[in-house]
């Protein structure tokens, strides 16, 4: 169904989120829907997550019912989907259809998505309460719109149900990778930083050309998407930690940021690498990038079960690993010095998305199977405060990373960051 993830995981998923739920309850999970920049042409299609989750199943205009039955893990699938439509299809691809639904994705029960109004009000009628995120949510068609002056047809047949959020739920299904989800991210992660170094190896003259080539050498190494939108920061733009612009000229001299990642079976990867545009690092650019990666390097070992430690506390114990290695660079670190020039949080959770499991508390104590980012940065404004040879500089040293019991795995090591080695990749 997709890369690496069998159909019995996803069944396990389902069968996990139903244990989850009160006796007779439901979970309730729409797709995305297609969406347009303007007229008919649409942007790439990206499933909602949570729904990909549980079903798989890759296409806009579905619907996915799990309803809990007895006390267990016992459930019945749903999945209300587009028919089959030849004329339609001569212009859209290939859709699934029902009969797919049940022998493809293992649905118990699958329906036409356009029969929600008779297909929907009996299990809701039956079920205790409603998991469902999509109440107040605008998804496809008429039937999920979002209305503030009226409700919409959804809202109109749970009136008067116990209705509660079905997000908590996931995140505490999604959170801990399984082996199969850590082996696609590191598979996306051997992919986008093989493409990394490669793009090291060549001199630049303008930040979309690095941006095609990166997007072109994921694609070509396996990966079936950009994961983002990337980075490509050169000089001064590092100083905007999501500069996406990516038109500007590469200047011989200055550095370049770059933070990218390609997706594989859904996962992604997230990377950030900082190198001199020339293949050489200047003295200031070569100090603070120093600093900067032995602060990366330590809070990267801090990413292990036994540590005891959550992403907060990696990100203070970076912010003072920061403030005390630009001390040492002759930076006046008094004040609000670190927030200005360390202004982001150190790391994040990765997963199917770039930032899983939105506002899952950072406060978390790791452990094994946890994926997040490790990625201290300094941008340094063009102000007097500042030491002058490190004006106009931003870096940034990100990888991916799996929490294991004793050591971290380190999911993009093939994106070189040691200063040998990457001014290296140009002695030839």
């Amino acid at each position: 169904v997709t890369p690496g993830i069998t159909a019995q995981e996803y069944a396990d998923r389902r069968a996990r989120l139903a244990a989850s739920l009160p006796i007779d309850g439901i979970a309730i999970l729409a797709s995305s829907n297609t969406k347009y920049r303007s007229g008919a042409v649409f942007y790439e299609f990206h499933q909602e997550p949570n729904f990909l989750y549980l079903t798989g199943f890759n296409e806009p205009e579905a619907v996915a019912v799990i309803q809990k039955v007895g006390s267990d893990a016992d459930y019945i699938f749903h999945l209300f989907l587009r028919p089959k439509n030849a004329s339609a299809e001569q212009w859209e691809g290939a859709r699934s259809g029902e009969q797919a639904a049940l022998d493809v994705f293992n649905a118990d029960e699958s329906g036409d998505v356009n029969y929600l109004h008779s297909l929907l009000p009996p299990l809701i009628d039956s079920a205790s309460v409603i998991h469902t995120d999509i109440a107040k949510c605008s998804g496809f068609g008429r039937f999920f719109r979002n209305q503030d002056m009226e409700p919409n047809d959804f809202q109109k047949i749970i009136k008067g149900k116990k209705v509660k959020p079905l997000k908590p739920l996931m995140h505490d299904l999604r959170v801990i990778k399984s082996k199969a989800e850590v082996s696609n991210m590191r598979m996306a992660g051997k992919i986008s930083g093989r493409a990394f170094t490669n793009a090291m190896r060549r001199q630049w003259n303008k930040e979309k050309d690095l941006g095609a080539f990166l997007d072109y050498d994921f694609k070509t190494g396996g990966c079936e998407a950009t994961a983002y939108v990337p980075v490509v920061a050169g000089g001064h733009n590092a100083l905007s930690i999501h500069y996406v612009r990516n038109n500007d000229v590469l200047k011989n001299g200055e550095t370049v940021l770059v933070d990218a990642g390609g997706e594989y079976g859904g996962y992604i990867a997230d990377i950030t690498r900082s190198w001199p545009i020339n293949g050489k690092f200047s003295g200031p650019q070569k100090d603070l990038y120093e600093a900067i990666l032995r602060v990366q390097r330590s809070s990267v070992s801090l990413c292990r079960e036994s540590a005891n430690m959550s992403l907060d506390k990696i990100h203070k114990v970076t912010e003072h690993g920061l403030t005390e290695a630009l001390k040492q660079l002759g930076f006046d670190m008094s004040g609000d010095a670190i927030s200005e020039l360390f202004p982001h949080h150190v790391g994040h959770y990765i997963g199917l998305d770039v930032h899983d499991c939105p506002g899952y508390s950072r406060t978390t104590i790791l452990k094994t199977g946890h994926c997040v980012t490790v990625e201290p940065g300094i941008y340094v404004p063009n102000h007097e405060r500042w030491p002058k040879q490190f004006r106009g500089i931003g870096i940034r040293i990100e990888d991916s990373v799996c929490v294991q019991e004793d050591s971290p795995l380190i999911l993009t090591t093939e994106a070189v960051k040691e200063v040998v080695d990457i001014e290296a990749l140009r002695d030839y």
